[in-house]
């Protein structure tokens, strides 16, 4: 059986198709709106900007750079999307932060704001545009909250890449174990 991939026509598969991935399409609104919200809402010489703004472009990079290292290195492919969702979690942290310290509610699960977001959340053509009205809301509380649901739908999306990495992983296996399998196939073609 050849190991042969139509995009390489050799062993190393198909890779990069991040922008296709639920995943970075939130990841990418998260940092947008990152960007929005600190200019909008902290002082420019605030540490805490470029933490969150950082934070933010961590998720959504390293989901890009896990998904092109994927053809060669499923390892660094899920040790990279991890690496994402743990700045996320970072990112999320901060916005609780926000929220606590200005005495602010965080949105649970009930709260009319949070059901309007999940609907939009299981849209399938979402952009920026989708969620803009709270994103960009002039009250810094709604803002906050809309994005750090978000953030949750993004590391939970993570998580279930991270999952499914791991299952793929297990069923089909690596670089090492297609190359071996590519070179076996070459032995036994050349044998005849």
């Amino acid at each position: 059986m050849k190991q042969e991939t139509k995009e390489t026509g050799g062993f190393i598969p198909p890779h990069g198709g991040y922008k296709k991935l639920l995943s970075y399409r939130k990841a990418e609104i998260v940092y947008d709106a990152t960007a929005y919200f600190c200019e909008r809402f902290f002082s420019k010489r605030d540490r805490t900007v470029d933490q969150m703004v950082q934070a933010a472009r961590s998720g959504k990079q390293n989901i890009i750079e896990g998904s092109m290292a994927s053809g060669t290195s499923k390892e660094t492919e899920v040790k990279l999307t991890n690496v994402a969702r743990a700045s996320l979690e970072e990112l999320r942290e901060d916005y609780r932060d926000f929220l606590r310290t200005r005495c602010f509610e965080e949105w649970d699960k009930n709260h009319p704001h949070a059901k309007r977001l999940r609907e939009l959340n299981r849209k399938d053509d979402f952009t920026y545009d989708t969620f803009r009205k709270g994103i960009e809301h002039k009250d810094s509380a709604i803002s906050a909250n809309v994005i750090l649901g978000l953030v949750k739908v993004t590391s939970f999306l993570l998580l279930r890449q991270i999952q499914k990495l791991e299952k793929d992983f297990i069923g089909i296996g690596g670089l090492r174990e297609r190359m071996t399998r590519a070179r076996l196939d070459y032995r036994e073609g050349h044998r005849k």
